[in-house]
C-alpha cells in the first residue's frame, strides 16, 4: 500500500520524502485546487520530480480544477510540459479534463481526485473505461461501503483513500459557500474556508441586532468539522485492497507533514497504536481536533467543532537539524526562540522520538555563547542526531512522552 503525502513547495516535498512518503503530489501554478499553498512553477516541478526518482519514488501533479472552456488549452499545455518533465500521474477532477489528456497521448497516468466525489463502484469502472488508471474514493463512504466498491473493481483500476487531514463540510467538489460569501471560487482552487468563520443569527424582525452563536470566548465554528485521522482503519484498507493512503495538506507547514507522514510510515510498516497513542503523536502538529468521519458508517456530534480544539495541541515546532556540520557537530536552524538549558523533544526521520536539553550557553554557527536564539539563527549541538530531525517543545497540554518501543 502506497503512502501519498502532500506537498505545497518543494521544500516540503524533500521533507515528506525523507519522512517516509512513498509518493507526493503537488500542484503547478496553475490548475490545482491550492491556488493559495504556494505551488511549484516549471522549474521548482522539473526539480521535485528528479529528487522523486532519484530516489524511487512518484509524483503526482493536481490538475483538479473545474476549468471554463477558455481554460483548457493552458490547461493542457501545463499537463503536456509536465509530462515530458516525467510526472508519474495527473490528478483530475472533470472529465472533459480527462478526455482532453487522453487526446493530447500524455504518458502519465490519470488518477481521478476526491473532488470528483465518487461513491459507487459503477463509476469507478466508469473511469476506468474512459482511461483512468486511479481513482481517490469519496470521504463521505463507510468502510463498508469501501469495501463492497472494491469487491467489485480490485485487480481492475487502483483506488486510493484519503486517511489524514482537513476535510469539507460539504460533499467535495459541491461547495459554493467561498463564491458567495467572499468571490473567490471553491473549484479553481481558491477555497477561502468561509464554513470556519465565525457566524451569528440575524432574527428577521430586528435586523441590526446580532446574536453571536458561541460554545466559548472564541465563538462558534459552525460548520467546522474536525480532521480525519483513520490509523486505525489502515490494515482493513490494505486488507480490502486499497491501493494508496493518501494525507490531507498541501498548505500545512514542514512540521505537520513531517509529524503525520512518519506515523504513517510506522503504520503502514505494522506498528499498531491505539486511539490514545494514536493521538499523541498527531496531536504534537496543530488541528482542529480529530475524528473517524464518515468511516464508522454515520456522523454525529463529536465529529464537529464547537470549540477552538480539543486536540490538546501545543507542540511548538522550533528548529529542525540541517545536513550541515560545523567541527563535526550538528547544526539547527532555529524557527521559534529557543533558550539555554531547556528540554525539547526530538521527531527523528525514522519516527523515534527522545528528548535532550539544550547547553547552557547556546553556541551559534559562528561559535558566539548566548542565552537565546530565534527565528532564522543556527546553533550547534553536540548530539549526533539525523538531519531533517525536527525539535520542537512540548506544552503542559500534551500527554507526555509517547510510548516509543
Amino acid at each position: 500500500m502506497e503512502l501519498l503525502a502532500p506537498a505545497g513547495s518543494l521544500e516540503k516535498l524533500k521533507w515528506a520524502v525523507i519522512y517516509g512518503a512513498d509518493a507526493v503530489y503537488f500542484g503547478p501554478e496553475f490548475g490545482s485546487l491550492r491556488s493559495f499553498a504556494g505551488n511549484f512553477s516549471l522549474d521548482d516541478a522539473q526539480k521535485g520530480l528528479d529528487f522523486l526518482h532519484a530516489r524511487d519514488r512518484k509524483g503526482y501533479v493536481t490538475l483538479n480544477i473545474y476549468p471554463f472552456s477558455d481554460e483548457y488549452d493552458r490547461l493542457i499545455n501545463t499537463a503536456i510540459t509536465l509530462d515530458e518533465m516525467g510526472a508519474d500521474a495527473f490528478i483530475i477532477s472533470d472529465p472533459g479534463v480527462l478526455m482532453e489528456l487522453k487526446k493530447a497521448g500524455v504518458k502519465a497516468g490519470i488518477h481521478i481526485s476526491t473532488q470528483a466525489n465518487t461513491t459507487s463502484y459503477q463509476t469507478v469502472l466508469a473511469y476506468k473505461a474512459l482511461g483512468a488508471k486511479r481513482v481517490n474514493l469519496a470521504r463521505e463512504l463507510s468502510f463498508e461501503q469501501i469495501k463492497a466498491i472494491q469487491e467489485k473493481v480490485k485487480d481492475k483500476i487502483e483506488t486510493e483513500v484519503f486517511i489524514n487531514g482537513a476535510v469539507c463540510f460539504s460533499y467535495s467538489g459541491r461547495c459554493a459557500i467561498s463564491d458567495y460569501l467572499a468571490g473567490f471560487r471553491a473549484n479553481h482552487g481558491e477555497c477561502k474556508h468561509a464554513c470556519r468563520w465565525k457566524y451569528a443569527v440575524v432574527e428577521e424582525t430586528r435586523p441590526a441586532q446580532y446574536m453571536p452563536v458561541f460554545e466559548d470566548e472564541r465563538g462558534l465554528y459552525l460548520f467546522n468539522s474536525k480532521e480525519l485521522a483513520l490509523f486505525e482503519f489502515v490494515p482493513a484498507l490494505k486488507e480490502a485492497g486499497v491501493d494508496s493512503i493518501k494525507i490531507e495538506g498541501r498548505m500545512k507547514s514542514i512540521h505537520y507533514i513531517a509529524t503525520v507522514v512518519s506515523f504513517y510510515r510506522q503504520v503502514l510498516d505494522g506498528r499498531k497504536f491505539t486511539w490514545d497513542q494514536g493521538m499523541n503523536f498527531l496531536n504534537r502538529a496543530p488541528n482542529r481536533g480529530y475524528s473517524t468521519g464518515f468511516m464508522k458508517g454515520k456522523i454525529d456530534n463529536s465529529d464537529y467543532q464547537r470549540d477552538r480544539s480539543t486536540s490538546q495541541s501545543e507542540s511548538i515546532f522550533v528548529g529542525n537539524v540541517t545536513e550541515e556540520k560545523v567541527n563535526g557537530r550538528c547544526v539547527i536552524e532555529i524557527r521559534n526562540k529557543v533558550h539555554a538549558g531547556e528540554e525539547l523533544e526530538v521527531l527523528s526521520t525514522d519516527g523515534t522520538l527522545c528528548f535532550i536539553t539544550l547547553p547552557s550557553p547556546l553556541i551559534t554557527k559562528d561559535l558566539r555563547q548566548v542565552e537565546f536564539a530565534n527565528h532564522s539563527q543556527f546553533i550547534i549541538l553536540e548530539q549526533a542526531l539525523r538531519p531533517y530531525s525536527i525539535l520542537r517543545r512540548v506544552g503542559r497540554h500534551t500527554s507526555g512522552r509517547p510510548d516509543n518501543k
